[in-house]
């Protein structure tokens, strides 16, 4: 199981002969966090936390980036050590073996590819929301929500398919293939964008706060009623978690930095703290404002109960913060700053696509690297001859983007992301504390403080909030981790160049064939003997 790991000096050399162009600097990185941070977690979210944990999501706002500081602090050492691309990926492999490796990599593709569907439902919601707002057209429920699923059924009769949540995805799809993809500065634009809405948002709702919209604190206690998972402030904060997925965006651009030994942690760091601030700010104003409303307590989001309680209310002419698809824009135009609800919606509509980008570009790396492990397929990812894209990788997770997209709600989307996120954030923070062990001489030149309180305390918060997510949620990722067994076992155990005792080969390289090196002095062979 840990036999075939990767020597951290053959990554290294790798990386050192072919290695993509230095020109991130600490700023460049603060904002790429901060872009890939600030997405559809807080303009969506919002209405899913407010109905798990009513005003008590401050606190699992608190608690989800407590969780992402910890990680982030694993993530900085590694980073800083190993600054090549494959993010978590990478880092397993190099340290706990190929097997943990692949999991990690198959939950990365899980996680960007549902992410990407969860960005995509949101951006649907702010789009029909301003589209309404400004001209009175909405699209028939059937056409503009999928269906509610539980574990108990799915029940159509609330939607049937997310239609401009499947154009978003394809469009964006299309984009990506032909080669359109974001410069840096499209990506600041984009995030001035964001942060001036939140911005606006924090500073029009704080004069309003009223103190009876904060009782009581915690509707649904810590951990929600007895017999439920997935609800209370914990089971917000195991949500709201996806409104901090994105800052591991900073260490796969590692290998794009200038001195990542410093400007990497200084990136993660700095792009988190930015972030939390700006979400508790905007969860106070949203709260404060209007209320949380819970529909009922013990009902989870996107449920058929949960639906169908909203259709109720929303034809007596009060829908509540819990039920809006634009949480924002709702909050706004509640308390009558229609103009400013309307500006909120269209900074979403204008900056969401480019995250749904970054998560679809993510996951063709991460496909990348490991097909450049041998581990998938390297006809995955054939790059085209015009585009010099790779195109195939790319529609086929554009399709199955646009499939999640179009039948499910985004707090489930989302709560299925964070399962796969958090197991590759576990693997990072037990990988830090084995490389500590196994070769503690090596040059750090960040190092995570107090590191064996750090790393278990990132263990621990990762297990609290995956056990804390809805049931569905939970399933997914070891039927999704038993689906990759047999995709490892059937290709790339037998593929793997680590298995067959050859070098990788960079991304920009993908077209030259591998060459076999002898084993380092000191580094494992393939059968885990040292050399």
């Amino acid at each position: 199981m840990f036999g075939r790991v990767k020597p951290l000096d053959a990554i290294l050399a790798t990386a050192e002969k072919k290695s993509l162009h230095r020109s991130l600097g600490p700023v460049q990185l603060t904002l790429l966090g901060v872009g890939a941070i600030i997405g559809t977690g807080i303009f969506v979210l919002t209405a899913a936390a407010a109905q798990k944990a009513g005003p008590g999501m401050m606190w699992s706002f608190i608690i989800a980036g407590s969780v992402c500081a910890v990680a982030a602090l694993c993530y900085s050492e590694l980073a800083s050590m190993v600054p090549v691309s494959g993010s978590a990926y990478t880092y397993t492999y190099a340290v706990v073996g190929e097997l943990l490796a692949w999991m990690v990599g198959w939950a990365l593709i899980l996680e960007y590819a549902v992410a990407a569907s969860a960005v995509s439902v949101g951006w649907s919601g702010y789009f029909m929301g301003l589209l309404k707002s400004l001209t009175g057209f909405e699209l028939p429920a059937a056409l503009s929500a999928g269906p509610a699923w539980s574990l108990s059924g799915v029940d159509f009769s609330h939607g049937i398919i997310n239609v401009p949540a499947i154009f978003v995805a394809l469009a964006v799809t299309l984009l990506l293939m032909i080669g359109t993809k974001e410069s840096a500065t499209v990506n600041a634009v984009l995030v001035a964008i964001k942060v001036a809405a939140l911005t606006m948002f924090v500073i029009l709702t704080l004069p309003l706060l009223k103190g009876q919209h904060f009782a009581p604190f915690t509707p649904n206690g810590w951990f929600g009623p007895a017999g439920t998972t997935g609800l209370g402030v914990v089971g917000a904060a195991a949500s709201i978690f996806f409104a901090y997925v994105g800052f591991d965006a900073v260490s796969t651009a590692a290998e794009e930095t200038k001195n990542p030994q410093r400007n990497v942690p200084i990136g993660l760091i700095g792009s988190l703290a930015i972030c939390t601030v700006f979400y508790l700010l905007v969860a106070a104003g949203a709260i404060g404002a209007v209320g949380a409303q819970p529909t009922a307590l013990g009902v989870q989001p996107g449920t058929p109960e949960f639906m169908a309680q909203c259709s109720a209310l929303t034809a007596q002419g009060q829908e509540p913060l819990v039920c809006s698809k634009e949480a924002l824009a709702h909050v706004l135009r509640a308390v009558n700053y229609t103009w400013a609800g309307d500006l909120i919606g269209l900074a979403a509509n204008l900056a969401l696509p480019s995250v749904i980008l970054m998560m679809l570009f993510g996951q063709t790396r991460i496909f990348f690297v490991m097909a450049r492990d041998g581990l998938l397929p390297e006809k995955l990812a054939t790059v085209h001859p015009k585009w010099k894209t790779p195109h195939i990788v790319t529609l086929i997770t554009g399709f199955f983007v646009a499939i999640a997209a179009a039948l499910l709600p985004v707090g489930q989307l989302a709560d299925i992301s964070n399962s796969g996120t958090l197991f590759a954030f576990l693997m990072v923070s037990i990988a830090v504390l084995v490389l500590r062990v196994r070769d503690p001489n090596r040059a750090r030149p960040f190092r995570t403080p107090l590191v064996w309180l750090i790393a278990p305390v990132s263990i621990v918060g990762c297990l609290l909030l995956f056990f804390n997510l809805p049931i569905e949620a939970m399933l997914v990722l070891p039927i999704w981790g038993a689906i990759g067994l047999v995709f490892y076992y059937g290709y790339g155990y037998r593929k793997s160049y680590v298995g067959r005792g050859i070098i990788d080969v960079h991304e920009d390289d993908a077209g030259v064939p591998p060459q076999p090196v002898p084993p380092m002095p000191g580094a494992h062979t393939p059968g885990g003997v040292d050399a």
